[in-house]
């Protein structure tokens, strides 16, 4: 199991750090099944990689990224005591073209996402709201 989520990590952490390049290249991210709803099992598998467990930023790929990423226990004060969900929302579905994440430099992981239940249009969306509903939770006070 730590052999299958160490290879995970190194995978991904390859993956991120190639879409924090300049390249514009596309890099396809391996996704492991998780549970469609469990919020906090998928962040753990597919975020805490560069965000860090505790979704600061700090995670063991952030070191080998051009910009660091998203201290995402800080979004609802960053938006006024609001947490962003519909923009939270976009950015997993699409991607963010801002300057605070270079050219994409984020993996887009809507169509990841879709790719684990293919036979069930509702698991997508489902993942995407509980995957939000945990980093709502996380939130700073």
């Amino acid at each position: 199991m730590l052999k299958r989520f160490s290879l995970a990590v190194l995978s991904f952490a390859f993956a991120a750090a190639s879409g924090y390049s300049q390249s514009t290249e596309k890099v396809t991210i391996p996704v492991s099944k998780t549970a469609a709803n469990s919020g906090k099992q998928m962040f753990a598998s597919y975020c805490a990689s560069c965000h860090g467990e505790d979704g600061k930023g700090a995670g063991p790929a952030a070191a080998a990224l051009k910009i660091t990423p998203v201290d995402l226990t800080m979004l609802s004060k960053k938006n006024g005591g609001k947490f962003p969900d519909r923009h939270t929302i976009a950015v997993l579905e699409f991607g963010e073209q801002t300057a605070a994440h270079g050219s994409a430099a984020m993996p887009v992981w809507g169509p990841a996402l879709g790719k684990l239940n293919p036979s069930n249009s509702s698991d997508r969306p489902m993942r995407i709201s509980n995957l939000i509903r945990y980093l709502e939770s996380i939130q700073a006070k």
